[in-house]
């Protein structure tokens, strides 16, 4: 039994420490930074292809959400969807625009995953906010 102890105790201790020595993979500005081009290319295109198959996930949710008829899913459900969705921009966009966020230090620490969907938010607010055709101006007077 006392080996049995000894055994569990060693394999926690050695289990934290290789916890503990393991290297970070903190995705922010300086991971950003420290990338290719063509490996930016690809981490947008794989963060890309995530994100799309995770709103055909969203799809089997709005049915279960039908089906235990939830309150406010659809709104939530098209609201996490909108901001999942990286369509909108094309990936060497999306890679340009990445690159001048990180340019500024006070976004260094920020999350990719976070730093994609702030773009994301950035780019569908002017479409939300822009005139569907009517004028705001006074009719000028002759």
């Amino acid at each position: 039994m006392k080996r049995f102890a000894a055994g569990v105790v060693l394999g926690f201790i050695l289990s934290c420490g290789l916890g503990l020595a393991a290297q970070s993979l903190d995705h922010n500005g300086t991971f950003w930074n420290n990338l290719g081009s063509s490996a930016k290319q690809g981490y947008v295109d794989g963060y890309s292809d995530a994100m799309n198959v995770s709103i055909g996930k969203l799809d089997n949710l709005m049915i279960a959400a039908d089906l235990f008829r939830w309150k406010g899913a659809k709104k939530i459900i098209r609201q996490l969807s909108r901001e999942l969705a990286t369509s909108d921009q094309r990936p060497e966009e999306l890679v340009k625009r990445l690159n001048e966020l990180y340019a500024d230090r006070k976004y260094s620490e920020l999350d990719l995953g976070s730093a994609v969907q702030l773009l994301t938010m950035r780019t569908q607010a002017p479409e939300a906010q822009s005139p569907t055709g009517s004028s705001n101006q006074a009719p000028s007077t002759r």
